[in-house]
């Protein structure tokens, strides 16, 4: 990535992983299809429920990985071979302590944060049990979400492509199977997703070790070397903290969306299914551009760097564009794949319309803080998520207590916090800050 066309290098990077992230996504959708329409609403909200949780649980592994990913392909760009495999064999003993302490909190704490969460009593079980099952197989996550990012460092965002299709066409098998034919219920959801996780996981770890030199390390070069697990930890534990902290004010605001109901509860985990879907060009955008900037960073290409975030915020603005007038005109036929039930179909509708008019500072928070990161300047990543984390509490406290915005004020809030984040984004780029914190 540091010679050619750089529109050039982030769409042929961005595709497939964005297609990669939609067949991710593809798990959590037909999730909520076959558990709306098989068992039922409730089912549907104890889901939905676990969202922000998984996604707590997740944010440890998940930016410890890119932290991972950050100092690979910095020095990949520079050319230091060496440095690259030392990276890849100290990452193990990085994700082991994060499956570590997220499988064990899950497991055992999931009843005593789900009555902590005000969780509806209809739905409380399944909620629990559902995060147990999918909190305990959180090591094959991991694993595949380590070594893609270790692949994407390199300049590789198709492999991991591969083995997420393969993967989430044996998650749908399993899920008919278990839900429709067996009648498991929620359980049979999560177990059909930790099983398709296991496969993409393993998969793509037998793939890297037989294809890719990097990854054929020897017994010495396994051996524990603290600097490199000290970097790793100094650059992946802001970013994971960033993603906790947003993951806590989510969990926040699905605590303010359970004190509506059960009928609240059902909408916004419909919505929150359908924009995880619209920001997952912004996501692959972003990681494209950290890629790109970590690489341009490690080659010393400062300029490089700025023509990717030019290019990659154009992208993000057609991209909005394109989702306003889809959302406004087919939002009820959207939020009917999931349920029958009008009045949630209905919320769900309105609800998608008011968020909306705020796609385009979604991307605008990742395609800057994709640079940042890549950049090496994750201590950015706690501003980030700190302020998401304000916006986000307080908005849902304040708008949702006014009495003619009310439940809509749940949907209010994730749109006025994706606004205020970008803002901060941007003005971290334009102080220059991230041009001094390269590894090489």
């Amino acid at each position: 990535m540091t010679v050619g066309s750089p529109s050039k290098h982030l769409l042929s990077f961005a595709l497939p992983l964005l297609f990669g992230n939609l067949f991710q996504q593809l798990y959590n959708m037909v999730d909520s299809v076959i558990v709306g329409r098989f068992v039922g609403a409730n089912a549907l909200g104890a889901v939905g429920a676990c969202g922000s949780l998984n996604f707590l649980f997740f944010s440890l592994s998940s930016g410890l990985a890119l932290g991972i990913g950050i100092i690979v392909s910095q020095y990949f760009g520079a050319g230091d071979e060496k440095n690259v495999r030392t990276m890849i064999a100290n990452s193990i003993y990085v994700l082991a302590s994060a499956v570590v302490v997220v499988s064990t909190t899950a497991v055992v704490f999931a009843p005593l944060i789900m009555r902590f969460l005000r969780t509806p009593d209809e739905i409380i079980k399944d909620a629990t049990l559902y995060l147990q099952i999918t909190g305990g197989g959180m090591v094959f996550i991991t694993l595949y979400n380590g070594i893609s990012a270790i692949l994407r460092a390199l300049g590789d965002s198709k492999t991991p492509l591969y083995f997420l299709v393969l993967s989430s066409i044996i998650n749908i098998i399993l899920d008919l199977v278990f839900v429709v034919l067996l009648h498991w219920g929620v359980a049979g959801v999560a177990i059909a997703t930790v099983i398709a996780q296991t496969v993409s996981g393993v998969a793509c770890l037998v793939f890297s070790i037989k294809k890719i030199s990097y990854f054929r390390l020897t017994k010495k070069e396994l051996e524990p070397n603290w600097r490199f697990v000290g970097l790793a930890f100094r650059l992946g534990i802001p970013i994971a903290l960033q993603n906790s902290l947003i993951a806590i004010s989510c969990v926040v605001l699905q605590s303010v969306v359970n004190s509506f109901g059960a009928l609240a509860v059902a909408a916004f985990t419909i919505t929150n299914r359908i924009e995880m879907l619209v920001q997952q060009p912004y996501g692959s955008l972003g990681m494209a551009t950290s890629t790109f900037s970590g690489q341009n960073i490690g080659a010393h290409k400062i300029e490089r760097v700025n023509q990717g975030l030019a290019r990659g915020a154009l992208m993000a603005f057609i991209f909005s564009a394109m989702m306003l007038p889809i959302m406004y005109l087919f939002g009820h036929a959207i939020c009917s794949i999931f349920v029958k039930d009008e009045d949630v179909i209905t919320m769900g509708m309105k609800a998608l319309r008011i968020t909306s008019w705020c796609y385009f500072p979604l991307g605008m928070i990742y395609v800057p803080r994709g640079l940042l990161n890549g950049a090496g300047d994750t201590t950015f990543s706690m501003i980030n998520g700190i302020t998401e984390v304000i916006c986000r509490v307080s908005f849902s406290l304040i708008l949702t207590k006014i009495a003619f915005i009310g439940v809509w004020g749940i949907w209010a809030t994730n749109g006025a916090t994706w606004t205020l984040t970008a803002i901060v984004c941007v003005i971290r780029y334009f102080s220059g800050v991230w041009k001094r914190k390269g590894l090489t």
